[in-house]
């Protein structure tokens, strides 16, 4: 329960159809695994202990009640148990009869939530037998004990109430006004919701969409449990398909025709995080409401559970190449789109870019070419640039040349080696002293070439600089650091590499293809300083750490919000086979330690299009003081 996460389960049992003792053993089983596997909340199928498909046989007392007998059974069998049971049965009040959910834990009923839209067309005919719930809750007697009745209720941990949910039932989730609208509004952060959908040809495909679009219109986790075998086939097929759906994220889905426990975490504190950024969230919340608590064992809310839910180790990037190709595509659109509005705006036909040979500057000139080609503008118009220094070396010089040749530009070699010498001399500076003046001077030199370059031509100088560098700082301030448009700033390196894969596999051309393909194998530099035997000498990834790992951290400090304990935890899980703790650590702290003290590079960042959820953009994404203390971030740190 440690950092928000709450292990939850949708569980189906085998049901026998007016067998109200055989489906109550079954549920028994599933609770008792349950509460072996440590889930603190199981949602069952709706009407679970006299199955959904009982037709008239809902009229027979007999049947309504060794339901509530069997229900008050299994209350019994969880008087020892943490975990809460949310079961469907048939419950008769004041001459009608509801489909009802029972929220169980610790051998009582914490309330009954009824069924709010009863579906009565083309299959379904529940108006036969039930009425719709209420909103207002009312006690009612119920199993020796007085309970709330109604769907305007809320079951919350009292030690940790991050854990609130609410209940709708089947139906509930298909219509316009979903009583879990105004669950979550409430206060809730999951949605239990009993269902029985039958299955039929693409159903399973707009019911995962549903309950996806839910999750993340809602900002909620979501625990659909659904009727399986068993039920009644006269008409209908009833197949499973339970879901677990976060944000709009789908956490665990068990296959169609699948019984059994479908499990995973909800992050509670990222649901938290994330409502708190949409000041638009919360709309008016209904008086009608009763919050119902419970309580956990305190060692449970404060146990580090093992996550089995996915941690991927490249939050920024798809693992599903179909996924990561179609990301590829709408970036690179974006940025297109991006520098295409800004050239027609200024009314310019050329654009001034710094080539290295490096993956940055490659992608910038990608999405340059690819804009001059829709702004129909002649290729020549893009001023490649190489400006070979002190550690160029002969691979990344030889790339940049034939990159600019297969993309039919104009390419400029400038050497500034004698002007950073001269430079060297004006201000004193002994050129074999391979400090930061000696690697700052030749960035800054580039870049004024570059900006005289656009007087020259009347356009603009092209930004080549990622977002992961900007997280870091790792730019000169007012070299590679400034641009007059910066395609590449909310793009995280380990997109940019991904990007370039993806141009390179649809490049026609095998010399295009070769180049770009060698540019990808070829470790990140600046190349600032001199070769050694002709190889890079500066790898940057052996300076400020592995990119893959600084994604992954900015990731969750932009994106959530976490606290370094919980990143440091989820960065174990998805690196677990890669890299020791020490050495995730290290980085973390690194990492937190550039991000606040490069505060002031971010701050006067040059204009450039917002690709993702995530960027640094001081007119909107991030606005953060430039000498904010990292103290607190550092203190925690230090304890792990």
């Amino acid at each position: 329960m440690k950092h928000g996460f709450v292990r939850v389960a949708a569980a189906t049992p085998f049901v026998k159809v007016a067998d109200c003792e055989q489906n109550a053993d079954r549920i028994i089983e599933l609770i008792n695994i349950a509460a072996e596997k440590e889930i603190k909340l199981i949602v069952f199928p709706e009407l679970s202990v006299t199955g959904y498909t009982c037709g008239d046989l809902f009229l027979q007392d007999t049947l309504l009640g060794r339901a509530q007998e069997e229900v008050k059974r299994i209350k019994e069998h969880t008087k020892s148990m943490d975990v809460v049971v949310v079961i469907g049965f048939p419950y008769a009040m004041n001459d009608k009869l509801y489909n009802t959910a029972a929220v169980i834990q610790r051998g009582k009923v914490l309330g009954l939530v009824p069924k709010s839209s009863i579906p009565n067309y083309i299959d379904f005919y529940e108006l036969r037998h039930f009425t719709p719930g209420f909103i207002k809750p009312v006690v009612v007697p119920f199993l020796d004990e007085n309970v709330y009745f109604g769907t305007g209720i809320l079951f919350q941990c009292t030690n940790m109430p991050d854990f609130t949910f609410g209940v709708e039932i089947g139906e509930d989730l298909w219509i316009p006004q979903s009583p879990s609208i105004s669950h979550c509004t409430a206060g809730a952060y999951i949605i239990a919701n009993p269902s029985a959908s039958d299955v039929t040809i693409g159903k399973d495909s707009y019911r995962r969409d549903l309950v996806n679009q839910q999750s993340a219109k809602l900002v909620c986790g979501y625990i659909n449990a659904n009727a399986g075998e068993g039920e009644s086939t006269t008409d209908l097929v009833f197949a499973g398909h339970n879901m677990i759906a976060e944000n709009g994220k789908m956490l665990s889905e068990s296959s169609v025709y699948e019984n059994g426990i479908t499990q995973s975490e909800v992050d509670l504190s990222m649901l938290k995080s994330e409502r708190r950024r949409r000041n638009t969230y919360f709309g008016q919340v209904s008086t009608e409401y009763v919050v119902v608590p419970f309580s956990l064992c305190e060692e449970d809310t404060l146990s580090e559970i093992p996550l089995t839910r996915l941690i991927a180790s490249s939050p920024f990037v798809p693992t599903n190449k179909e996924d990561r190709e179609s990301r590829c595509r709408d970036i690179i659109n974006i940025q297109v789109q991006g520098l295409k509005t800004r050239l027609a705006h200024i009314g310019t036909k050329h654009a001034i870019i710094g080539l290295s040979g490096g993956l940055d500057s490659t992608l910038a000139i990608l999405i340059v070419h690819k804009t001059f080609e829709r702004l129909n503008l002649d290729k020549k118009g893009i001023i490649a640039v190489t400006m070979p220094c002190f550690g160029t070396t002969d691979r990344t010089y030889r790339n940049a040349i034939i990159l600019a040749e297969c993309l039919g530009v104009t390419l400029k070699e400038i050497p500034i080696r004698d002007a950073v010498e001269l430079h060297f001399r004006d201000i004193g500076h002994d050129k074999e002293k391979h400090d930061i003046t000696y690697e700052n001077s030749q960035a800054r030199e580039r870049t004024q070439i570059l900006m005289d370059l656009a007087n020259m031509y009347n356009g603009i100088v092209i930004g080549t600089g990622d977002l992961s560098e900007l997280a870091l700082g790792w730019a000169t301030y007012n070299g590679d650091h400034m641009s007059m448009y910066a395609v590449n700033s909310s793009v995280p390196k380990t997109l940019v590499q991904h990007l370039v894969s993806y141009s390179c596999e649809l490049a026609t051309d095998n010399k295009l293809k070769a180049v770009l393909q060698d540019i990808l194998d070829t470790p990140v530099s600046p190349e600032l300083l001199p070769p050694k035997e002709g190889e890079i000498n500066q790898k940057t990834e052996e300076i400020v750490g592995p990119y893959e790992l600084h994604d992954f951290y900015l990731y969750y400090i932009m994106r959530f919000g976490f606290e370094p304990s919980k990143i440091y935890r989820l960065a174990k899980i998805a690196f677990a086979e890669k890299y020791p703790d020490d050495v995730l650590l290290k980085w973390l702290k690194i990492f937190y330690r550039r991000f606040f003290a490069q505060q002031y590079k971010r701050s006067c960042l040059p204009d450039g299009p917002k690709v993702g959820s995530v960027s640094l953009s001081p007119r909107g994404a991030l606005r953060m003081p430039s000498d904010a203390s990292s103290a607190m971030w550092m203190k925690e740190l230090e304890k792990l």
